[in-house]
């Protein structure tokens, strides 16, 4: 072999080390689903369970506490006694029928546009941890520096198309103007598409002036910029606080969750389809308000699903009722043709051990079956909710990067060059140093980062490291590799002062901005 070959080859394999060796934090596209759904509901039940739930429109009814709401369904025909609302199911299909199956979510960088709805799917970091571990892995109250730090954690990950909200709560401001500094942050330190904050109606309408600096109000109208959540009180009440924000919302024609929050067992029936049945009512009764608000504004079917320990009364995660209750509500959404949100990798570990993983892991595979489209909660979640690990939140992501794999489908477009591969191999060769093989390998087998697969010896020799403070190392680098998407100039100016002047506007105090 010439000298020069030789040279080729040596900087071939240099060229793929620094390939290996250089970290892509490009998003990954929205996840468009190659493989079948697990639908475990026949016609038959699928009819079963909406004429339930449309049974329990009619007869039981919601309640509406909220009086702008109940004028609002009693000009809509709706049958209105005190704060109940009795709806009329051909009401709630004539409503529900303009909600837009799907859409485009337009983020600051177009080049993160995520196209959602119908096969299309995204991955949502968690929100609402009220303590986060730490780059120390210490369990403490986190500071708005915190929240920031998994805002760019959010953006180096290339699973994460969102940066969400308030994935932790910034203890150093006042509640008053917290979510004023959550939307700046989520804005500032990413320029992926984010979540808006619903924690009261003047919350909300303040989202959506910093959303309006940021993208034009007009294009605000044309465009879903923003995704807000709207919780109801199962079973089968929603709130002045919800639905007051769901109209801020929806008056710029921007996305809310309808997620009725169940806790099966404790405020649904003690069984699957009873709770689904009931689930369903109450999203159906939201996803119908918002097209009474404005009609053809774009919703999603929600939820928040865990079920009871009949031992303690705690929420639990990762359990085959919560798998079966998502593939069957993953149905009903279909069945009405509306994007639907769920929950994933949630878990009720108070560390990231084995518990953590498994009941994440089981969760995972379950709302990727469903065919969910807003996959929220995706990276962090422990401790049922009242943790986010930094360790967690970035294999979680790798996670979530492995599921949005399996789940494109299986890849075709090299196979004839494949079959070459194996008749220029022949019997008993390897393909380790084909062509193929080395133009390929890196796209062919998913090659986790978090995890280890070494022998035993090597992983000793190494310092046995595991996979809890090898992912709080990958946290570090992300950081410190991290590079701010700049803000325009201008658009960065003009929101600090928006926040200045309404930080001066709202008294700082440690309760909900309700009035100002």
């Amino acid at each position: 072999m010439s000298v020069d070959a030789v040279g080729r080859i040596r900087r071939g394999r240099g060229a793929r080390k620094a390939i290996r060796q250089s970290r892509d934090i490009t998003m990954l596209p929205a996840l468009k689903r190659g493989l079948p759904l697990v639908e475990p509901m026949d016609a038959e039940q699928i009819a079963r369970i909406d004429d339930a739930s449309m049974g329990i429109l009619e007869d039981v009814g919601v309640m509406f506490r909220d009086p702008i709401a109940l004028a609002d369904w009693k000009q809509a025909g709706a049958d209105v006694r005190g704060e109940t609302v009795h709806l009329d199911r051909g009401l709630v299909r004539d409503l529900i029928a303009s909600i837009p199956s799907n859409f485009t979510y337009v983020a600051r960088n177009p080049a993160n546009n995520l196209p959602f709805g119908n096969d299309h799917a995204i991955f949502v970091p968690m929100t609402g941890a009220p303590y986060l571990r730490d780059l120390d892995d210490v369990r403490r109250n986190p500071t708005l520096k915190d929240l920031a730090d998994f805002h760019k954690l959010s953006h180096m990950l290339p699973a994460m198309h969102s940066t969400a909200h308030h994935i932790v709560e910034p203890y150093d401001h006042p509640i008053s103007h917290r979510h004023l500094r959550i939307t700046y942050s989520s804005m500032k330190h990413s320029d992926k598409t984010f979540m808006g904050m619903t924690t009261s109606p003047k919350n909300a309408e303040d989202v959506m002036e910093m959303c309006a600096i940021l993208f034009g109000r007009d294009f605000m109208l044309q465009n879903p910029v923003v995704t807000g959540n709207c919780n109801g009180n199962s079973p089968l009440v929603w709130d002045e606080t919800m639905l007051g924000a769901m109209r801020a919302f929806a008056r710029y024609r921007q996305p809310v969750l309808c997620s009725p929050f169940v806790l099966g067992g404790a405020n649904t029936p003690a069984g699957v389809a009873p709770s689904v049945a009931q689930l369903n009512a109450e999203a159906l009764s939201a996803l119908a308000y918002t097209q009474v608000i404005n009609k053809g504004t774009p919703a999603i079917y929600g939820h928040y699903l865990s079920t009871v320990s009949m031992k303690s009364g705690a929420p639990m995660a990762g359990t085959p009722e919560i798998g079966l209750m998502n593939m069957m509500i993953g149905q009903m959404a279909r069945y009405y043709d509306v994007p639907w949100r769920t929950s994933n990798t949630l878990g009720g570990a108070k560390t990231f051990d084995a518990q953590a993983g498994y009941e994440s892991a089981s969760t995972l595979m379950a709302v990727l079956m469903s065919g969910a489209n807003y996959i929220w909660h995706s990276a962090g979640w422990n401790e049922a909710g009242m943790h986010c690990s930094m360790a967690k939140f970035v294999v979680d992501a790798e996670q979530c990067a492995m599921g949005h794999r399996m789940m494109s489908g299986v890849n075709w477009d090299d196979f004839d060059d494949a079959l070459q591969a194996v008749r220029d191999i022949g019997p008993g060769g390897h393909y380790l140093g084909h062509p193929h093989t080395l133009e390929n390998f890196q796209r062919a087998f998913f090659m986790p980062e978090m995890f280890d697969n070494n022998s035993i010896e090597q992983w000793q020799a190494e310092g046995g490291v595991e996979i809890n403070e090898r992912a709080l190392t990958r946290a570090r680098d992300l950081l410190n590799e991290y590079e701010e998407p700049k803000l325009d100039a201008a658009v960065d100016e003009t929101l600090r002062d928006y926040i200045a002047r309404r930080e001066r506007e709202i008294p700082a105090v440690d309760a909900l901005n309700q009035d100002h």
